[in-house]
């Protein structure tokens, strides 16, 4: 029981994106509501951000961890404007969109029309070398196939493969939404990852015909406050890199306590002990207080009458296991990735980039899953002269990628590099990351699970929340929507 008058002291596990949007709309709630509140912040990284990472060398504007953001997510550009840092937003180059696949080590365009995966125009589809004819006309077949009888979710892979077919999904979907999971489609949940496709199927009993309709239906959002090279761009950042968006948090924050470089490594729960003071006659006066402690690893004791949780999975359950059951978080699986940046006179490559990447299939054998033309893809990122390439690795059934020595990781990474762009320049520098567990799988029932793990958290520890990228959506947009909603369920919460 908190005293009359008192200020609710909030503890948030974790500084990254999700932790420092539930911060700033937690304070800006409060403010509104006219709630008193005293907000910790506690993380075991010396540094705020999470997985943003931005570095400013010679010139070159290098993101070490997730690079851009999709304009047609809201969350993440209406918060730019609270902050006041819009005019910092910048889209990609126009003569740089154009995309491509690896298929036996040659570079096919996406085929036009393609959204996330599925063809929306037949011609086009009809044209691309990536796939055979039977495996074109397997495609075509969802025009005419029935729909799923059984209700509920099911597999990314499966419902793709039912759908449109093995070599689509090999070829087409898997190096493109594997991007963004790094991960097995066959154990991915379509209703936590791309929901839209089991809607489109339901509603027009086709995929490509729904995900056509979808796109003609689709209203842009209003984009009329950026600037004017930001207005028509499918993906977005900040031109000084995505630290910009940390910073502006940071600064926004001024009352926050930062707990920086500290691991908290339990939760304890008051209410646990009240029966027992209860029968020694205990008067309620003297156990009033915040109900859950944290600790952390220094030995320092933080009283909360809240926590809001944004660690990942796996350590948000070593946390709350103690006082609840967590067996839903056990069952988000994470994958290590890591990126590997090369810098170049431009000079010395002899190569044009036409385009702002590509992806790769496995069948293709590479150590590398993708590589993105940075400097032509984002011209504010290196010097005119210069060019910068972003080179990912690592994803589901390939673990001993990312964690190899440098020099072996970077041999492996030049190899590839050498075999589907026949680059051989030495580069001027170069900027290995490594992102250990970073990448949350969500398994079939995902949506399911994590609405009873909720209701118990509830039940059983109320006041606990939990948000982040592991539960509903791992895009920057996402985990600040999230923050949102969850400061206002933390608010309005006993």
């Amino acid at each position: 029981m908190r005293r009359i008058g008192e200020a609710d002291r909030i503890v948030i596990i974790g500084g990254g994106i999700s932790g420092l949007s539930s911060a700033f709309y937690l304070q800006r709630e409060a403010e509104r509501q006219g709630k008193e509140i005293h907000i910790t912040l506690v993380d075991s990284a010396e540094v705020l951000g999470g997985k943003i990472n931005t570095l400013q060398r010679d010139g070159f504007v290098i993101e070490r961890g997730p690079d851009s953001f999709l304009s047609r997510k809201l969350a993440i550009i209406e918060l730019a404007k609270e902050l006041g840092i819009e005019s910092e937003l910048t889209g990609t180059n126009p003569k740089g969109k154009q995309s491509y696949i690896l298929f036996k080590n040659k570079l096919h365009a996406m085929p036009q029309g393609l959204v996330l995966g599925i063809p929306t125009e037949i011609m086009p589809f009809a044209r691309t070398g990536l796939l055979t004819w039977g495996g074109k006309l397997r495609a075509l077949l969802d025009f005419i196939m029935p729909s799923r009888s059984e209700a509920g979710d099911e597999s990314l892979g499966g419902f793709l493969g039912r759908r449109l077919g093995t070599q689509v999904v090999q070829r087409i979907a898997e190096p493109l939404l594997a991007g963004i999971y790094a991960g097995d489609l066959n154990k991915l949940s379509i209703q936590a990852t791309f929901p839209q496709f089991a809607a489109a199927e339901r509603k027009h009993g086709s995929l490509i015909r729904g995900m056509r309709s979808n796109k003609k239906l689709a209203k842009a959002p209003d984009m009329s406050m950026l600037p004017e090279g930001a207005r028509s761009s499918v993906f977005l950042t900040f031109k000084g890199g995505l630290s910009t968006l940390v910073n502006a948090l940071d600064r926004a924050l001024p009352g926050m306590e930062r707990k920086l470089g500290q691991a908290v490594i339990g939760i304890q729960d008051r209410a646990a002990g009240d029966e027992a003071a209860s029968l020694a006659g205990m008067a309620d006066g003297e156990k009033s207080g915040p109900r859950y402690t944290i600790e952390l690893a220094n030995g320092e004791r933080l009283p909360a009458d809240k926590v809001i949780m944004t660690a990942p999975a796996f350590q948000a359950a070593e946390l709350l296991e103690p006082l609840v059951d967590c067996a839903e978080l056990r069952e988000i699986d994470y994958i290590s990735v890591a990126n590997v940046v090369m810098a170049f006179d431009k000079a010395s490559l002899g190569v044009t980039f036409k385009g702002s990447g590509f992806v790769i299939p496995r069948s293709e054998g590479l150590r590398i899953t993708a590589c993105t033309w940075t400097s032509t893809k984002w011209l504010h990122t290196s010097p005119g002269d210069k060019v910068l390439l972003r080179c990912y690795v690592g994803r589901a059934g390939d673990q001993i990628t990312p964690f190899l020595p440098d020099d072996q990781l970077m041999a492996a990474v030049r190899e590839d590099v050498k075999k589907t762009m026949n680059i051989t320049a030495e580069p001027l520098f170069t900027e290995i990351t490594r992102l250990p567990r970073s990448m949350p799988q969500y398994p079939v029932g995902h949506l399911d699970h994590t609405k009873r793990l909720r209701k118990r958290l509830a039940q059983q520890v109320p006041g606990i929340h939990i948000t982040g990228a592991a539960f509903d959506g791992v895009g920057l947009p996402d985990c600040i929507r999230q923050g949102k909603e969850i400061a206002a369920a933390a608010l309005s919460s006993s």
